[in-house]
């Protein structure tokens, strides 16, 4: 049901109804936001209307605007253009409103068209605290925090100073996990401490944008517009204009490719706190991310073909919320951008603290550069060889007590992890000529993200047997998570500990 006042759907268990003396527990975003979000639309409009006054400037022309008498009607159009605008962005101040109980988080905003959006806390997938370039300048920051099946950010809060955001994600962090707060101060979670894991240097990330695959892609449209181009100067075809006009949205494209490798593993830092892994990143745009325990999916850790001069890797994760928009398929789902083997097994060790088998160096280095049956690997088998001659010998998976692991690719090595308990759904896939071999993928489903885990050219009989026992895997695994409160678990644990060494004790004194 919905509450007379609009706030959103309330729970009939711990919610109470928004009551005037609680009307202090809404507050509003800072008075400067409505421009740092809206400055694109006046650059807009400058760039509308003062790009013919500029040239004309530029050429000695007189100003239109100016001629005739026509200045004071300028002034006044510009006046109360300025003053729609100012009106526009205070009443979209106005009526932004946010509230944070125990167990939800409220946003309300909208003008002409009112939108009113709530999270329970104990789905918080990630949280994020964003800077852009212009709200740097004005000390200010954005609140953004995915739910669990949210295909979009359920609450989005911009922009607040940033200390406030700070203490709002360690407020909001707090709750989700359960953990215990101080009743005369709620709202005052401190920040829990953090650990620092991983630190990029700006060498490894220039060296890893040079020798990312937009490197490979410059090389090739090189030489292919080069020889077009000398066949053309040979055959006197004339069309040489055509070919470096040919050259320029390639050009672009491979600029667009160093960006993102660079801006993504720019000043990157990898931390673990209680309340979760904390990535920092970003050059013009700032970002820092907060992924709790436990809500990874699936992982994917590739190498590049030019990285193996390096032995560098790349780590991305599938987290449930984040969907499949733009801005989550890139930066977002980056745990490592770059990283040598060590520092991959620390980050792999972060979201699967349990790897399950005696010896995870030794497992999952094989996943990363092994072959055959390295590591205790199942491949494909030989029959499959003529169909993937390049591949099949590094096609396998393994499985521990908590992970399924799937191994592929040779130009670009790839490992897929999955947690037994974030297995969602499985399917077998067999077309005619893999029919005919007497092989099939098995393909897994998590959320949805960049990591597609696929178990690829099996024997149809492993792969079958692989389907049976994985479905008995994951549904045992799931009757044994965690909590979505996590840190409550630690603190039940505590007096279970504690009475049960009393208990021992009793039991020796008798």
């Amino acid at each position: 049901m919905t509450t007379p006042e609009g706030n959103g759907p309330v729970s009939p268990s711990r919610e109470v109804p928004l009551t005037p003396d609680r009307a202090e527990n809404w507050h509003r975003v800072h008075p400067v936001s409505p421009f740092v979000r809206g400055w694109l639309a006046l650059a807009a409009i400058a760039y509308f209307f003062g790009r013919d006054w500029f040239e004309a400037m530029f050429r000695g022309e007189p100003l239109w605007f100016l001629t005739e008498g026509r200045g004071i009607w300028a002034v006044v159009v510009l006046l109360v253009v300025m003053l729609l605008l100012v009106g526009a962005f205070v009443l979209s101040w106005w009526f932004t409103r946010y509230q944070v109980t125990e167990e939800h988080v409220r946003v309300n905003s909208g003008i002409l068209f009112r939108q009113h959006r709530q999270a329970r806390l104990d789905r918080v997938q990630a949280i994020d605290v964003i800077q852009p370039l212009l709200g740097r300048i004005f000390g200010l920051a954005e609140l953004k925090f995915e739910v669990a099946d949210a295909g979009e950010s359920a609450v989005r809060l911009a922009y607040l100073p940033l200390a406030s955001a700070q203490q709002l994600r360690a407020t909001i962090l707090a709750r989700a996990s359960g953990a215990e707060l101080d009743p005369e101060h709620p709202d005052e979670a401190p920040e829990a401490p953090e650990h620092p894991i991983v630190q990029l240097t700006p060498q490894r990330v220039v060296g890893a944008t040079v020798l990312s695959g937009a490197t490979v892609a410059l090389v090739v449209v090189v030489v292919v517009i080069g020889v077009a181009a000398a066949v053309g100067y040979v055959a006197d075809w004339g069309g040489l204009p055509v070919l470096l006009s040919a050259l320029v949205p390639g050009m672009i494209a491979v600029a667009a490719g160093y960006w993102s490798v660079f801006s993504t593993a720019y000043n990157f830092r990898a931390a673990v706190s209680p309340d979760g892994i904390r990535l920092r990143y970003g050059l013009l745009e700032t970002r820092a991310q907060t992924v709790p325990p436990g809500r990874v999916q699936a992982v994917a850790v590739s190498q590049p073909l030019l990285w193996r001069t390096k032995d560098w890797y790349r780590i991305k994760i599938n987290v449930a919320g984040y969907g499949v928009s733009a801005e989550n398929s890139g930066a977002r789902t980056t745990l490592l951008p770059v990283g040598t083997r060590d520092e991959v097994m620390q980050m792999l060790a972060l979201v699967l603290p349990d790897p399950g088998t005696e010896d995870p160096f030794g497992v999952f280095t094989a996943g990363l550069v092994g072959q055959n049956n390295d590591g205790g690997f199942v491949t494909s088998p030989e029959r499959v060889r003529w169909l993937s001659f390049l591949t099949w010998r590094r096609n396998g998976f393994a499985v521990t007590k908590t992970a399924l692991l799937a191994r592929s690719g040779r130009f670009v090595r790839s490992l897929a992890v999955v947690p037994h308990e974030r297995t969602q759904s499985m399917a077998l896939h067999q077309g005619p000529v893999a029919r005919k071999l007497r092989v099939a993928d098995l393909q897994l489903q998590t959320t949805v993200g960049p990591v597609s885990p696929v178990v690829y050219q099996m024997d149809i009989e492993v792969a079958r047997r692989l389907f049976n026992e994985q479905s008995a895997r994951a549904a045992a695994a799931r009757r044994h998570s965690v909590p979505e409160r996590w840190l409550e678990r630690r603190q039940e644990s505590v007096p279970e500990q504690a009475g049960s060494e009393k208990g021992k004790a009793e039991d020796e004194q008798h």
